[in-house]
């Protein structure tokens, strides 16, 4: 009903809406003291532009071969099902969600028609945020700065949508005479709210755990990063998160960890000296974060909560042999102590078999395991608070 309600508002009632623009944006400049530099065009626009915008944006921002090894990982790991359509389903899942957005390319803000009107003051808040941030620190830019590292990425949108909801909230909260400054527990109110969809976009329920997570994580936990930040830096803080980016998400997680300026390890691959024909396809990194979703979707909460923070850094890449059609995994983590690599060695391993719809033991000892899987042979070791994995070898 909302939604239709949104479909019938008239032309007139669209620009009463994005007349707001000026008021809010005078709000927000004074809570973040960051300077509104020229106006912020405002624009309605279909779901179906939404698609459209986003398929583009796709396009542009990566090759089908670079989507192609993206999906391609995600699936190695376990982390999507092998039949997953990466691309296709990430669009769905972003069109499903898109109540407005702010365009850092064309300088523009755009709420889709079928927004609810009761919900477009605060998106609108939500994406002046941006505007603001894209006038001070240059988005785009600070975006690409951060691609050398896909966990360190990760948290620079982290702040970019966490620092945006933060002032949404401190903007609503103050409509009603609070404020987040010195109030943790309602920050942590705020944040929860978009933890759940309440059954409204049945694409995101429906979507791998690793997807829901990494779309609600930048909103929900880098909202309380901010409001950390916030509250031992006061109003500097909004700049600050932009001139000395997080690099990892656990320091999103973990503000201590970004005040005292704790760095990821860089440990080395393993090598198994793999054949003439295999050429690297793609390599990075993953984080806490994507640590902590593996071990809850194959080991629990429980599990995750008490392994994922004392990770320390990681590397992984996968080598192509397109002639014999075969992808191998190299994968590198590495934790704070050998005990809790021997807790991550042994979830692992139940991971492989949790992961693979077949599984056989070739070998086991205390510190490694071998045998084969549904992609071929692999070899797990832990090395003192190194763990390392080779997977889809040739039999």
């Amino acid at each position: 009903m909302a939604a239709a309600a949104a479909w019938a508002q008239t032309p007139s009632e669209r620009e009463s809406v994005c007349a707001q623009v000026p008021a809010i944006t005078r709000q927000l400049t004074e809570i973040s003291g960051l300077r509104l530099k020229h106006p912020v065009p405002c624009h309605f626009i279909s779901k179906d532009e939404v698609n459209r915008f986003l398929k583009k944006r796709i396009k542009e921002a990566a090759s089908p071969e670079e989507i192609r090894a993206e999906e391609l990982t995600l699936k190695k790991f376990g982390l999507v099902p092998a039949d997953y359509d990466l691309a296709k389903n990430t669009i769905d899942l972003l069109t499903e969600q898109a109540a407005a957005f702010y365009d850092f390319d064309r300088k523009k803000l755009f709420i889709t028609e079928t927004t609810p009107f009761e919900t477009q003051e605060p998106v609108l808040a939500h994406e002046l945020s941006h505007a603001l941030a894209d006038q001070n620190f240059d988005l785009a830019r600070y975006t690409r700065q951060g691609r050398k590292s896909d966990d360190g990425s990760t948290a620079r949108l982290a702040v970019m949508e966490g620092q945006a909801t933060w002032l949404m909230s401190e903007y609503l909260a103050r409509r009603n005479g609070t404020s987040l400054k010195d109030n943790r527990e309602m920050a942590n109110a705020m944040s929860g709210m978009t933890d759940s969809s309440g059954g409204q976009y049945p694409v995101f329920e429906n979507a791998p755990l690793y997807l829901r997570e990494t779309l609600v994580f930048p909103y929900t936990k880098g909202m309380l990063f901010q409001q950390a930040v916030f509250e031992r830096d006061g109003q500097s803080s909004f700049a600050e998160v932009f001139r000395k980016a997080p690099v990892s998400t656990q320091q999103i997680l973990h503000p201590e960890r970004y005040f005292s300026g704790a760095q990821p390890t860089d440990p080395h691959l393993p090598d198994p000296h793999l054949g003439h024909g295999y050429k690297a396809l793609i390599g990075g990194s993953l984080g806490e974060l994507e640590h902590g979703i593996m071990l809850r979707q194959y080991a629990g909460q429980k599990t995750a909560d008490k392994l994922a923070p004392h990770w320390r850094g990681c590397n992984f890449e996968l080598r192509e042999n397109k002639k014999a059609g075969r992808a191998v995994l190299l994968y590198v983590v590495e934790w704070d102590s050998a005990d809790a690599a021997q807790g991550y060695f042994d979830a692992y391993r139940e991971l492989l078999q949790k992961k693979w719809k077949k599984m056989e033991i070739s070998s086991r000892g205390p510190d490694s395991v071998t045998g084969s899987g549904d992609d071929g042979r692999f070899e797990l070791r832990r090395n003192g608070a190194l763990v390392t994995s080779v997977e889809g070898l040739e039999p």
